[in-house]
């Protein structure tokens, strides 16, 4: 098969991470892949240059950009419609709401075969003003109607789409996202991977950390995490925080952890490569996960993979692997004494830490294979390929 992926940017993030593992397990099965994506600009990475690409042709459309601009998207809506034309696709994939919203008009307009787009997390959610929410929500309704499937990675996302009446609920299959889960399962030697981790933080070896991978951005939990802090460090004196990745509120964060006086109980580790997260996460004892808007959180199932009890709020796809008081505590969303508690439970017990850790681990092994995803998106392109995409 000839197939492209279309996404918005290839920054380092979850979808991001998703479409590149979709996109090399197709180019290792012979098949042709091309990957299109605008200009990646940013202080959150260019995951490209992190990863060997060989087999995969890439095309950057300048004019593919994240903020909405008209005069820009309508020529990013013909660029595409050109380069489809030219490539003859049997199948057009797509993915963020940008690219997926041009990309598949493109696609459908060119007649694609097998035009798919995959929902990461909705572009609509609660936090966002009525009237965004609006225009996003109804161009998903004619993005759904220039596609001929329509792929998940968790339930939640289904079931967002459907109440939001996107399109109806048949339109809609569930794969879970793909992830190399082997970094952050590999129990060579996990006890020398804490101890380098903790000299190079300056932590004691006594030290309960809690790790946080996530952009600094909006809507990402630092401020519950931050808060909740504030009172958990009172009673535990040997509590840390890690903060992995940067973005354009580290600042900001770092001014409200010093009037807290928190400052020595957070560590940031900046941006690093894709291959430096896992080491980090092996080195903690907890992972935390307070995002507001997340489609899958990758973090988790890293984390839980590592077999690292996880604290999340209740929202899209989290109960779909934190199993709480299973595999770590699910609190309500925004609720600081629920953060508050799981924090002091499971800074308390170490066994329930390891317990916790190993239902979790057990559970992701199973769900997010790269392979099965690969195996999935082929399964779904040969059927719509097979029944003229009817």
């Amino acid at each position: 098969m000839k197939i492209a992926h279309i996404i918005t940017r290839m920054i380092i993030g979850g979808a991001q991470e998703n479409t590149l593992l979709s996109c090399m397990g197709q180019v290792r099965d012979g098949h042709e892949v091309v990957l299109i994506t605008g200009p990646t600009t940013g202080p959150e990475g260019k995951l490209l240059e992190k990863h060997d690409t060989t087999g995969l042709r890439i095309i950057e459309v300048e004019e593919l950009i994240r903020s909405i601009n008209p005069l820009k998207d309508w020529r990013c809506y013909n660029v595409l419609r050109q380069i489809i034309k030219d490539e003859k696709f049997d199948v057009v994939h797509t993915h963020a709401s940008k690219a997926g919203i041009i990309g598949r008009a493109a696609a459908w307009k060119e007649k694609v075969p097998a035009v798919i787009h995959t929902v990461h997390g909705p572009p609509f959610h609660r936090y966002e003003k009525a009237w965004k929410n609006r225009i996003y929500i109804e161009s998903e309704k004619f993005a759904a109607k220039r596609c001929h499937q329509l792929l998940c990675v968790a339930d939640a996302m289904t079931d967002q789409y459907v109440e939001a009446g996107v399109a109806p609920r048949g339109k809609f299959k569930t794969v879970h996202s793909g992830m190399n889960l082997e970094p952050y399962t590999d129990e060579k030697d996990p006890c020398g991977v804490r101890k380098k981790v903790l000299e190079e933080l300056s932590l004691p070896e006594d030290a309960v950390l809690v790790v946080k991978v996530a952009r600094l951005f909006e809507l990402k939990g630092h401020d519950f995490l931050i808060d909740a802090a504030e009172e958990v460090c009172k009673t535990h004196p040997n509590l840390y925080f890690l903060l992995v990745g940067d973005g354009l509120l580290r600042a900001e964060i770092e001014a409200d952890l010093k009037k807290k006086g928190l400052s020595e109980r957070f560590r940031f580790t900046g941006l690093v490569p894709p291959t430096e997260v896992p080491r980090y996460v092996l080195a903690a004892d907890i992972l935390c996960h307070l995002s507001l808007r997340e489609g899958l959180p990758r973090a988790v199932v890293q984390g839980l993979a590592a077999a690292k009890p996880a604290i999340a709020f209740n929202l899209d796809g989290a109960p779909e692997v934190v199993k709480n008081d299973e595999t770590g505590y699910l609190c309500r969303a925004e609720n600081l004494e629920d953060v508050k508690k799981a924090l002091n439970e499971l800074c308390e017990s170490p066994e329930k830490r390891r317990k916790m850790g190993a239902s979790g681990c057990a559970l992701v092994k199973k769900l997010f294979s790269t392979d099965r995803m690969v195996e999935r998106l082929e399964e779904e392109y040969q059927i719509l390929l097979k029944n003229g995409s009817k």
